[in-house]
């Protein structure tokens, strides 16, 4: 059975801590690539998608993504109001209500192939890179049927990369959103990643698989190092750092 996203899910309610002093002014979703904010390059590879259902989960220095909802028609902000006290399950929790045949993805990241974000899908689960080497990313083992049977945390060699890329179906989304609320309202398990909810504490309500991708597809920025990198306009701040 083939499912079709109808909505996207970005979480961009984070400090950004490993990118200051950038981040000190700009939230890092914000901090432009190549002259674009990290996030356009989401949304826009969203809509060459036709994905026009946008719902953008902020917290730190929100007002300042208050200019997308003008220029993207069918974006809201959602507000986290727990973004500093507890982890990344806080957004996923308020977004809870759209988690139907949802494409959830992260801000703070560049887009490099817009095929990776189509809409068509056969199964819940991540986007992946294949790595035959090591990474110290975490890493999901397949079955002969091409399910998740293994996640690792803390990486290894030979196995599916995960990226911040998931995309969910009605049944596993009410499924997510249910595990969600036991977690967050219950267990108040706040300090897990929402990805921890499918991974760790409930692997058994879910049968998830990949979407495979190639390398480079997308480019995750965690360090002014890797946005240097990217980016030549960044180096001189590279420098600088080095130096202090």
């Amino acid at each position: 059975m083939t499912y079709q996203v109808k909505r996207a899910i970005i979480m961009a309610a984070g400090f950004g801590t490993r990118m200051r002093p950038l981040t000190y002014k700009t939230p890092k979703p914000l901090i432009p690539v190549h002259g674009q904010p990290m996030i356009e390059s989401v949304i826009d590879s969203l809509h060459r998608n036709q994905i026009q259902e946008i719902h953008v989960v902020v917290g730190y220095m929100k007002d300042k993504f208050m200019y997308l909802t003008s220029k993207y028609p069918n974006l809201d902000l959602i507000e986290n109001p727990d973004y500093q006290r507890y982890n990344n399950i806080s957004s996923l929790y308020h977004a809870r209500q759209f988690l139907d045949n949802v494409i959830i993805l992260d801000g703070d990241q560049v887009i490099n192939d817009d095929s990776i974000l189509r809409p068509e899908f056969e199964r819940s689960g991540y986007n992946c890179v294949w790595t035959p080497g090591y990474s110290n990313e975490w890493m999901l083992t397949l079955n002969e049927e091409h399910i998740v049977t293994n996640c690792r945390r803390n990486g290894g060699y030979l196995g599916w990369r995960l990226y911040s890329v998931s995309r969910w179906n009605h049944r596993d989304g009410q499924q997510l959103r249910s595990d969600l609320e036991k977690e967050y309202e219950i267990n108040h398990h706040y300090d897990i990643y929402w990805d921890d909810v499918a991974m760790f504490s409930y692997p058994a309500h879910y049968s998830l698989g990949i979407m495979p991708m190639k390398t480079n597809a997308i480019q995750e920025i965690d360090s002014i190092t890797q946005l240097a990198q990217i980016d030549a306009h960044y180096r001189p701040l590279l420098l600088k750092k080095v130096q202090e």
